[in-house]
C-alpha cells in the first residue's frame, strides 16, 4: 500500500499542552525536598565526623627525643611505582636513600583521595569527614589539632590550596606560617614543575635568610621545628598529561633533584649535627586517567621514605615474597619494604621530634621506622596507645551521657589495669611484651571508637529504609488514585482520627527518643517523612483496596499485571548492576533495538520498515560506547569526527525536516508554508542554520586550542572566549527561539539537540561527541516508534478503529490513564538514562572523567568551576532525554508528568539496592564505589527533578499532533 500524506488538521486538532496540577507540583516538590535531605543520610550513618575534643595531650616520653627538626615533603599525586619502580631509576638521591640510608614502603590512602583529607591524614593523624571536600579547600569546617600545631614553629611552602588550613587551626597564629605562590600560578597549560621550583627557591631563600637574622635563626634552632615543602608540580602534570607522560616522569627527576639540594642546604645550615628527620611521602596516587578521588590502587597507593636522625638503616628482607608482588615487580626485593595506614605518618613524625601526638590522631606508630633501643620503642608504644586510648574515653563519656539506654564497649570495661599492666611491664624491662599488649590496646581502642561511631546505625538505616519504601508506597498511590482505572467510590478518609493521633503519636515518642541522644536537627527530618508517607498511605487504605480488587477480579488481567510489574523490577535490577559492569547496557540495547521491534504487528513493521532499521542501527551502534574503555585518551581526530556527524546532521535536519512536519501542521500555524504545487513544505529555519554555523565554530575552535596545549603555548584568550560564548549561547537559543507558538515536536527538539552539540564538543575530548549523535537518534526514533505504536492501537490492547478515531478526536478532553504497558516506557526511559549516564564513562568513579575535558574554558585549577563543568557534560544527554519523555508524554495522551511521575515513584527501588549495598569494610576501592553508587542514585531523583522541570519549559508548549494514519494505523476491515 503506497504511503500517503496524512490529512491537514486544524490547531484543535493538535493535542493540548496539559497544565500541571496543584496535586502535581506538591509532589514534586516533596520528592525534591525528601531526596534531597535523605541523600544526606550516607554521610550521618557512615561518616559522622571522628572529632571528638576535651582531650588531654600525650607527650612523647622519649626526652631528648631523637630529632631536633622535621623536614616533610609531601609530592602532590606522585603514585608508588612511578617512583619505586625499576629501582627508583628516576629518582637517584631517593634510591641512595632507600638503599643506605633509611626505611622505606608503601603508605596506603583512602577515599576520597583528594588532596585536602590526605593532607589531614599525614598531618593531623584522622580521616576527615568525605563531606569535607565539599565544603572548601583551604578552611577547615572543624577545628583540629596537628603536628604543625604541636611543633615549635612550622615554616610551610607551596599551594594556596592546602597551607592555609593548618595554619587557620593553629592555637598560636604566628607558629603555621604559609609561603605561597598566587593560585593563578596553578595552570594546567603550563609547566607545572616550575610550581616545585618556587618552592625549593622559597626554601633556599628562608636558609639564607636565617644565617643573616638571628632571631629566625634561633627559632630555627628550637626543638620540634618542621619545614614542610608541598610539592604540586606532579599532580598539575598528571592532570594535564597523565601519569605516563614524559612531563610527569620527567617532574619526579626534577623533584628528586631539588630535594636532594634541599637536605644538603639544611645540612649545612646545622653544621651537619645529624639532628634532622626527614619524611617523603604524597597525599594520594594518580589513575592512568589523570584523575584521583576513588579508591582505586593507583590512586591510593603512595611512596614513603623516612630518615635521618630518629630512623634505623635500611634492612635486608628476609627473601619472602611479598603479598601483593610489587616488590619484586619494582625490583626492590633485597630491601625490607614497611607498609603503613597514611594515618601512622602523623604520629611517627610526632615521635622522631618529640612533641605531643595531634589529639585526634587514630593513626599507629610504625615501630619500623624508629630508630634506638627495644625500651625506646616500647615507650613510644606506650605513649602511641595513651594517646589513643584518651580518644576512646572521651567518646565513650559522651555516648554514655546522651545514650537512654547505654551499652558500653564490653571489651574495654577495665581499661585502667590494661594501661597499669603495660606500665608493669616496662618497669619490670619485658619490654617485647609492653610493645604487644601496647598494640593489643591500640587495636581495642580503635575497635571501641568503631563501636560508638556506628551505635546508632541500626536505628538510622531501618528509619532510612522506612522512608524510602514509604515515598515509594506513597507516589505510587498518588498515581493510581489520580489516574488508574478502578472500580469503586472509595476515597479519602478525611475524618480518620485514629491514623492521625496514631501517627502524632509515634512521631511524638521517636522525637523525644532523638532529644535524650542529642540527637541533631536533621534526624528529626529522617524519621519525620516515614512517618508522613505512611500515614497518607493509611488514610487511602480505602483506595488501595478498591485497585487491589479491580485487578484480582480478572485472573488473566492479575497475571499480567503481576508479570509486567515482576518484569520492570527486575529490569530495575539490571540497572543496578549496570553500575558495577557498564558492559551489561550493551545486550540491553540490543534487546531494544533488534528483539522488541520483531513484537510489533506485520502491518506496522512492513509501513514503518525504514523508521525501524534506523532504529536498530542507532541502538546498535551507541551499544559499542558501554564497551569502550572509560580511560579515554584525547584524539582530536574523533573529536573532529564527532563534530562532523553533529554538523551533518544538522544539515540532515535542515534539508528534510520542512517537508517531513508539513503534513502534521496545523493551517494556522506560522510554521506551515504551502507551495502552489506540489507537496505542501514548511519554511526553512534561520536558527538551525545558524546553530550549525555555531557547531563548525566550536569544533575548529576546540582542534585549535588542543593543539595549541599540547605545544604548551597556553590556553589563547580568543578561544577561551569562544568557547564561554558558545556555552552562553546554548542557553539562549532556546530561550528565544521558545517565544515561538505553535512549534513541531521534532523541529523544537533539533533546535535543542543543535543547541547543546557545540558545547558537548568543546567538552569532548575523544569519542563523546559521537556517542551524543547516535544517543540523540535513539531518543528520536523511539519517540516516533512510541508514537506510532500508540496511535496504532497495539501495545496498549486491541482497539477498534472507531475507538481509535475517537481518541484521534480527543481535544482539550481528559487525558488517559496510566495502564501497566506504560511501565516498558519507563522501564526505557531508566534505560536510556543509565546510558546516558555510562555511555562514555563510569559516573559511579571520580576519576574516569578527565580534567582535560574542561581546558577549553580555563586551564587554572578551580576545583567548583571545574566540577559543575564535568557535570555539565554529563547533563547534556539526560536533558535531551527529558525532553524527549515529556514530548512522549503528551504523544501518549498522559496528563502532565505522568511518566516521570512513574519514573520517580519507582527509580527508589534501585536506590534501596545501593543503600544496603554500602560497603564500610573490605578495600577502599569496594568502599568508595558503594558509597558513590547510593549518593549518585539518590542525588538522581533530585536531578530527574530539576530537569524535568527545566525539559516542561523547553518543550511543554510544543505542537504534538497524532500520528497521520497512513503511517501508522492498521487497515481498517
Amino acid at each position: 500500500m503506497p504511503r500517503t500524506p496524512g490529512p491537514v488538521l486544524d490547531k484543535a486538532a493538535a493535542r493540548p499542552a496539559p497544565s500541571l496540577t496543584t496535586a502535581v507540583v506538591r509532589l514534586i516538590s516533596l520528592g525534591i525536598l525528601f531526596h534531597a535531605i535523605y541523600s544526606w543520610s550516607i554521610f550521618d550513618i557512615y561518616f559522622r565526623s571522628p572529632l571528638v575534643h576535651g582531650m588531654q595531650p600525650v607527650v612523647p616520653s622519649q626526652q631528648p627525643p631523637p630529632a631536633r627538626r622535621l623536614l616533610l615533603v609531601v609530592a602532590d599525586g606522585l603514585r608508588a611505582d612511578k617512583l619505586f619502580e625499576r629501582r627508583l631509576e628516576r629518582a637517584p638521591f631517593l634510591r641512595e636513600v632507600v638503599m643506605e640510608k633509611g626505611r622505606w614502603g608503601v603508605s596506603h590512602t583512602r577515599v576520597p583521595t583528594e588532596s585536602r583529607p590526605g593532607h589531614v591524614a599525614l598531618i593531623a593523624g584522622f580521616y576527615e569527614d568525605v563531606s569535607a571536600v565539599t565544603k572548601g579547600w583551604t578552611m577547615n569546617p572543624v577545628t583540629f589539632d596537628s603536628v604543625f600545631n604541636q611543633s615549635s614553629h612550622t615554616w610551610s611552602f607551596g599551594s594556596p590550596d592546602i597551607l592555609p588550613m593548618f595554619a587557620h587551626g593553629a592555637s598560636d597564629p604566628t607558629k603555621v606560617e604559609a609561603i605561597m605562590y598566587p593560585q593563578e600560578s596553578e595552570d594546567f597549560a603550563k609547566d607545572a614543575s616550575k610550581l616545585d621550583t618556587w618552592v625549593f627557591d622559597k626554601f633556599d631563600q628562608l636558609l639564607a635568610e636565617g644565617r643573616k637574622n638571628a632571631t629566625l635563626e634561633a627559632l630555627m634552632r628550637q626543638q620540634g621545628a618542621v619545614f614542610f615543602l608541598h610539592l604540586l608540580g606532579l599532580d598539575t602534570n598528571g592532570h594535564a598529561y597523565r601519569p605516563e607522560s614524559h612531563e610527569y616522569l620527567d617532574n619526579i627527576a626534577m623533584v628528586d633533584k631539588g630535594l636532594r639540594k634541599a637536605v644538603a642546604a639544611l645540612d649545612s645550615f646545622f653544621e651537619n649535627d645529624e639532628s634532622t628527620a626527614f619524611v617523603f611521602t604524597a597525599d594520594h596516587g594518580m589513575s592512568n586517567q589523570g584523575n584521583h578521588g576513588d579508591g582505586n590502587p593507583d590512586n591510593t597507593q603512595t611512596p614513603l621514605i623516612a630518615w635521618g636522625s630518629g630512623v634505623p638503616l635500611p634492612a635486608k628482607a628476609r627473601g619472602a615474597r611479598s603479598q601483593d608482588g610489587l616488590t619484586e615487580a619494582w625490583d626492590l626485593a633485597d630491601r625490607l619494604r614497611v607498609d603503613v595506614e597514611q594515618a601512622d605518618i602523623a604520629p611517627l613524625m610526632s615521635s622522631l621530634i618529640g612533641v605531643p601526638y595531634p589529639m585526634n590522631s587514630v593513626g599507629v606508630l610504625p615501630l619500623a621506622y624508629r630508630a634506638g633501643t627495644v625500651k625506646d620503642r616500647s615507650v613510644a608504644a606506650f605513649d602511641n596507645a595513651r594517646q589513643i586510648l584518651e580518644q576512646y574515653r572521651v567518646k565513650s563519656e559522651r555516648k554514655r551521657r546522651h545514650e537512654p539506654f547505654f551499652k558500653p564497649f564490653a571489651r574495654l570495661a577495665h581499661n585502667e589495669e590494661r594501661v597499669a599492666a603495660i606500665a608493669a611491664l616496662i618497669d619490670d624491662g619485658r619490654y617485647q611484651q609492653a610493645i604487644e599488649q601496647s598494640q593489643e590496646l591500640i587495636k581495642l581502642c580503635l575497635k571501641g571508637m568503631r563501636y560508638y561511631e556506628t551505635y546508632d546505625w541500626f536505628f538510622l538505616r531501618s528509619v532510612i529504609s522506612s522512608g524510602y519504601l514509604g515515598w515509594i508506597a506513597y507516589s505510587i498511590v498518588f498515581i493510581l488514585r489520580a489516574g488508574a482505572p478502578h472500580t469503586g467510590k472509595a476515597g479519602l478518609h478525611k475524618t480518620d482520627t485514629t491514623v492521625i493521633v496514631f501517627a502524632a503519636t509515634v512521631f511524638a515518642a521517636l522525637s523525644l527518643f532523638l532529644y535524650s541522644k542529642d540527637s541533631p536537627v536533621l534526624y528529626y527530618a529522617y524519621i519525620a517523612f516515614p512517618v508522613y508517607f505512611w500515614t497518607q498511605c493509611l488514610r487511602h487504605r480505602a483506595n488501595i483496596a478498591s485497585l487491589t480488587s479491580t485487578v484480582l477480579r480478572n485472573r488473566t488481567h492479575a497475571m499480567m499485571t503481576g508479570g509486567t510489574v515482576a518484569f520492570y523490577i527486575a529490569a530495575l535490577e539490571i540497572l543496578v548492576f549496570s553500575y558495577f559492569r557498564r558492559e551489561v547496557l550493551t545486550p540491553c540495547l540490543w534487546a531494544l533495538g533488534l528483539l522488541w521491534p520483531q513484537t510489533f504487528p506485520a502491518h506496522v513493521k512492513f509501513q514503518n520498515r525504514v523508521l525501524i532499521a534506523s532504529w536498530g542501527a542507532a541502538c546498535v551502534a551507541t551499544s559499542v560506547f558501554p564497551l569502550l574503555s572509560a580511560e579515554k585518551r584525547e584524539n582530536p581526530l574523533l573529536v573532529c569526527a564527532g563534530g562532523i556527524a553533529i554538523v551533518a546532521s544538522g544539515v540532515f535536519a535542515y534539508v528534510k525536516l520542512p517537508a517531513h512536519i508539513a503534513p502534521e501542521l496545523p493551517e494556522s500555524t506560522p510554521f506551515k508554508a504551502k507551495a502552489i504545487t506540489g507537496p505542501q513544505v514548511a519554511p526553512r529555519q534561520p536558527v538551525i542554520l545558524v546553530e550549525i554555523a555555531i557547531a563548525v565554530v566550536s569544533v575548529l575552535t576546540t582542534l585549535d586550542t588542543t593543539f595549541r596545549l599540547r605545544a604548551k603555548t597556553g590556553l589563547p584568550l580568543l578561544n577561551q572566549s569562544i568557547s564561554w560564548s558558545v556555552l552562553a549561547l546554548a542557553g539562549l537559543i532556546p530561550l528565544v527561539d521558545a517565544v515561538h507558538r505553535g512549534q513541531h515536536y521534532l523541529r523544537r527538539l533539533t533546535v535543542l539537540y543543535l543547541a547543546f552539540a557545540p558545547v558537548f564538543v568543546q567538552l569532548t575530548i575523544s569519542y563523546e561527541a559521537l556517542f551524543y549523535v547516535c544517543f540523540s537518534a535513539v531518543l528520536g526514533c523511539w519517540l516516533s516508534l512510541e508514537r506510532l505504536l500508540y496511535e496504532d492501537g497495539s501495545a496498549y490492547g486491541q482497539m477498534t478503529s472507531t475507538e481509535q478515531a475517537t481518541r484521534r478526536r480527543r481535544v482539550g478532553g481528559a487525558p488517559r490513564s496510566l495502564q501497566i504497558n506504560d511501565l516498558r516506557v519507563a522501564a526505557t526511559f531508566l534505560l536510556l538514562t543509565n546510558v546516558a549516564f555510562f555511555g562514555t564513562g563510569n559516573m559511579a568513579s571520580v576519576s574516569s572523567f578527565s580534567l582535560e575535558s574542561v581546558y577549553r574554558f580555563t586551564t587554572v585549577f578551580a576545583p567548583f568551576l571545574m566540577g559543575a563543568l564535568l557535570i555539565l557534560k554529563i547533563l547534556i544527554p539526560f536533558s535531551l532525554l527529558s525532553s524527549t519523555l515529556a514530548v512522549l508524554a503528551r504523544a501518549l495522551d498522559l496528563p502532565a508528568f505522568a511518566l516521570f511521575l512513574l519514573v520517580l515513584a519507582t527509580t527508589d527501588i534501585m536506590t534501596l539496592n545501593f543503600f544496603f549495598l554500602v560497603k564500610d569494610h573490605g578495600s577502599w576501592l569496594e568502599i568508595g564505589t558503594t558509597i558513590s553508587h547510593f549518593v549518585i542514585a539518590s542525588a538522581f531523583i533530585v536531578f530527574q527533578c530539576l530537569m524535568f522541570a527545566a525539559s516542561w519549559a523547553l518543550v511543554g508548549k510544543v505542537l504534538v499532533p497524532p500520528a497521520p494514519r497512513g503511517r501508522s494505523n492498521r487497515k481498517e476491515r
